[in-house]
């Protein structure tokens, strides 16, 4: 098991969502079979903008051959699709900004959505060229949402569950800490109602194969 986890937050470790992205971590490893799983942490804070030769690159009909895939946003982007293709399972930690992601997760999911690489364009639209693993979002809002009298918009899960399947990953579930500005009462609530419904989870084993079959 190869646990590939996103950080988003500004706080980073010290954040709602990366404590509830630790719970669902120790879950996945308490319920992994044989030796310890491999966690790798990207800190999406740290990524920079894709660059003009990365916009390029996307726009041309074909990958440039001349190095420049080697070198800023392109290779770095390479280098980040590939820990994806490596993970069994894929952990996001990241707050709800604005009603939807922060601008981190955005700029994560900018350098992993890449035409050629993880999805391609066909005659019935783009379609994932990663197959699928489990997807596991824990998300920190200030405020509630998902229903009620006082929720508030929610663009984050919408969008989180079709730009991941753009690239093959279906398999999405999330966790939220909701109400973190509400008081220390309503935060512990919401720690143990979270923490209850990542134990109930049923976890899956995760993805094998790099690719799906053509």
């Amino acid at each position: 098991m190869n646990i590939l986890r996103i950080i988003c937050s500004p706080r980073g470790r010290a954040s709602e969502s990366y404590r509830l992205s630790q719970s669902i971590v120790d879950q996945l490893i308490a319920t992994a079979p044989g030796a310890t799983p491999a966690v790798l942490d990207v800190d999406a804070t740290t990524l920079p903008q894709v660059d003009p030769d990365y916009a390029a690159a996307l726009s041309a009909p074909q990958d440039p051959s001349d190095g420049r895939q080697d070198r800023g946003a392109l290779g770095r982007s390479t280098g980040l699709i590939k820990s994806l293709q490596d993970a069994s399972h894929l952990v996001i930690a990241t707050p709800m900004h604005n009603f939807t992601v922060p601008a981190s997760l955005k700029t994560w999911i900018d350098h992993v959505v890449r035409v050629r690489s993880t999805f391609q364009i066909t005659a019935r639209g783009k379609e994932g060229s990663l197959a699928d693993r489990p997807v596991y979002v824990a998300i920190s809002s200030g405020g509630g949402f998902g229903g009620g009298a006082h929720s508030q918009p929610d663009f984050l899960t919408p969008y989180l569950r079709h730009v991941l399947g753009t690239i093959g990953l279906k398999d999405v579930t999330f966790f939220s800490v909701q109400g973190t500005a509400r008081g220390e009462s309503a935060l512990h609530e919401a720690r143990v109602q979270a923490r209850a419904e990542i134990a109930a989870h049923s976890y899956a084993a995760g993805a094998q194969p790099l690719f799906q079959a053509a």
